[in-house]
């Protein structure tokens, strides 16, 4: 059965609102606060200390309510979530703290990542039984010219630091998250948010951990500038973009939460051209737009009959009047 993209409508359509806009604000913020660290410590530096008071934090709050009767996740689920929190957190943060440590600007980060809806819905199709419509993927497929135009802006401005190679990295970190939503949609683990997120973050902790160790890296700077930088991340970033991201993927599924992934840019690309002096070109604010009217596009198409199928099939449907079945009339012979 059919899932389209778009926030479904009913009684909760405006908290789900709220709730994505609040996503599109926190999710952006962790592309600004990976710029405000990479001024103060490298990429191993940063994510270690980012994730490691984040596992104290939540494997502290998921054992004091396992001391009042919650359960805490299998073996099998943990694992699961486990290898969900490889590639959702350690994946795909790497590589984009790497891209813009190495020069490429946040909104062009956050374009690359917003062709997420794209690749989804390929691979959403077969894999999760999701129904992509014809004007969803003019849609998408806008999206994606938007994101070829900005990055080619970006790479092209004679100011530009980063290698051309850069502009790929991103692409590896957006088919990682892909993979993790992916996974966890297949496996249908129904962890709780939080015991899911303090798993995911001890996950990251003990990578970072390993490779800031590893590469010399471990001792944190003790300039305000980088405290301020982990506190923004592990407050905006992880408890409202990452947290949030995986409420919505679990109350309207994988591909509406997907598309929202098209306003994140230029939200991202305001903050850096205000806080960064990031230039905003006009190639750049054309690709933007294009990235807005694809997530507009992608975001309203209307609702099959599968779906609606399905939602007087859901416990809170009103209870349908039963139709009258029609007389059926015999033939006599001949």
């Amino acid at each position: 059965m059919g899932i389209q993209i778009g926030i479904p409508g009913g009684p909760r359509a405006w908290s789900t609102g709220v709730l994505a806009a609040l996503f599109v604000l926190c999710w952006s913020s962790g592309f600004v606060g990976a710029k405000l660290g990479a001024a103060e410590a490298p990429v191993t530096t940063i994510l270690m200390w980012r994730f490691v008071p984040l596992a104290v934090l939540l494997l502290a709050a998921v054992l004091a309510r396992r001391r009042r009767g919650s359960p805490l996740p299998s073996g099998r689920d943990t694992a699961r979530h486990v290898l969900i929190g490889l590639l959702s957190q350690s994946g795909y943060l790497l590589t984009v703290y790497w891209a813009i440590a190495l020069g490429v600007s946040t909104g062009t980060t956050a374009l690359i990542d917003g062709v997420q809806p794209l690749v989804a819905a390929a691979f959403a199709g077969p894999l999760l039984g999701v129904a992509v419509a014809g004007r969803q993927w003019a849609g998408l497929v806008l999206g994606l010219v938007g994101a070829v135009l900005v990055s080619w802006a970006d790479a092209s401005l004679p100011a530009a630091q980063a290698p051309r190679w850069a502009y790929l990295i991103p692409f590896v970190g957006m088919l990682s998250l892909i993979a993790s939503t992916i996974l966890e949609r297949r496996a249908g683990v129904l962890t709780p948010p939080l015991p899911a997120l303090a798993i995911h973050c001890t996950t990251s902790a003990i990578v970072f951990t390993v490779l800031a160790v590893a590469t010399g890296t471990a001792t944190p700077p003790s300039s305000p500038s980088f405290w301020t930088a982990m506190v923004w991340l592990i407050l905006l970033a992880t408890f409202g973009g990452y947290g949030l991201y995986w409420f919505l993927v679990q109350r309207i599924g994988v591909t509406p939460v997907n598309s929202l992934m098209f306003f994140i840019a230029p939200v991202t690309s305001i903050w850096g051209a205000v806080m960064f002096g990031e230039p905003l070109t006009t190639v750049t604010v054309v690709g933007l737009a294009l990235a807005l009217v694809a997530a507009l596009i992608a975001g309203s198409a209307p609702r099959l009959a599968a779906d609606r199928d399905a939602s007087e099939d859901s416990p809170d449907a009103p209870t349908p009047r039963p139709r009258r079945r029609p007389a059926i009339r015999r033939r006599g012979p001949g």
